[in-house]
């Protein structure tokens, strides 16, 4: 079988940085850089994360689309979280004409004129079966975090984030790929992955979730895992109408039988398909961004690699695989 190249890309809305990781302006052409750095990765599905549509900060690109065509997508989705302007450190001023809640876009909006956005983007080269998406409310409260430009720590508010999954056709089947970006609050990140876990228990396995997780180390795939083995455990209502059974069957004269406990669904199966620092760009220490699979052998994973690129204060995360 022939190798699929998956990658994952936080963007940080194209900006373009120096060796030193220190923010450079856009060219004229604003979507050049970032076209470039997707048209590296040559993909064959790419999530991409903090993309803009139509923002004045990054030259008024529709970002999905360009990455699209950097790598010939045949199709794709943008899903905006946002729609308005970014305000420095304040968060976001809301677009009064703009859409309430969740919009996806695709290749039939390009150039529609639409108010500015900002979400989360998955492109693929390969037919898609089905698409949906769904957003993520904000965490009540923000954390003090690097920004990008300034020195020290900004407060910085939480805000809504938004997923994606898409059911791909693969040379063995159909299997299932969501893009995601969470917040970054302790505690409430976790409960965004689980909750991506149950929303996508209806599509076809194999599995792949990707993107910027704002989460480290093991912690991604064993909330996946524990996600997946509560959805094997017996719902409560089934629990209580066995006990209640015990406690009214009659006693036997034959000696009691000792009982044996069922074995636990264990915290197995996902796993992490490239462990490599991403974060930040210019020096990479820790790895925020990540390919998790569940139903993909290991056998055929297939080399990863966090390329420097252009833009972002993230590396993207690349790894190929056969489905």
């Amino acid at each position: 079988m022939s190798q699929l190249r998956i990658a994952t890309f936080n963007l940080l809305h194209g900006q373009p940085l120096a060796p030193d990781g220190a923010p450079r302006p856009y060219p004229l052409d604003a979507g050049a850089p970032l076209a470039e750095a997707v048209a590296a990765l040559d993909a064959d599905v790419l999530a991409l994360q903090e993309v803009d549509r139509h923002q004045p900060r990054s030259g008024g690109t529709d970002q999905a689309a360009v990455a699209a065509a950097a790598m010939g997508a045949g199709d794709w989705r943008f899903a905006a979280a946002l729609h308005g302007r970014p305000a420095p450190v304040a968060g976001w001023v809301p677009e009064p004409s703009g859409p309430n809640g969740l919009r996806v876009y695709g290749p039939g909006e390009v150039g529609d004129g639409a108010v500015p956005s900002y979400g989360t983007a998955l492109l693929t080269r390969l037919p898609v079966r089905h698409w949906r998406a769904r957003r993520f409310a904000p965490a009540p409260f923000g954390l003090p975090l690097r920004v990008a430009g300034r020195r020290g720590l900004t407060p910085v508010p939480d805000e809504p984030r938004a997923a994606l999954a898409a059911v791909l056709e693969g040379e063995r089947g159909p299997f299932t790929v969501v893009a995601a970006h969470l917040s970054f609050v302790p505690g409430w990140n976790m409960a965004q992955l689980a909750g991506i876990r149950r929303w996508i228990a209806d599509l076809p396995q194999p599995y792949l979730v990707l993107g910027d997780f704002n989460l480290i180390g093991a912690v991604p795939r064993t909330v996946l895992g524990g996600a997946t083995a509560l959805e094997r455990t017996a719902p409560r209502t089934r629990v209580r109408e066995l006990r209640a059974a015990r406690r009214i069957r009659p006693v036997l004269a034959e000696p009691r039988r000792r009982r044996v406990r069922e074995p636990r669904a264990r915290l197995q199966g996902w796993y992490d398909l490239a462990r490599t620092p991403t974060y930040p760009s210019h020096r990479p220490a820790v790895q925020f961004d990540h390919v998790l699979a569940i139903g993909v052998p290991r056998v055929v994973v297939g080399p990863a690699a966090a390329p420097r690129a252009g833009v972002s204060d993230h590396r993207p995360l690349l790894v190929e695989v056969s489905l």
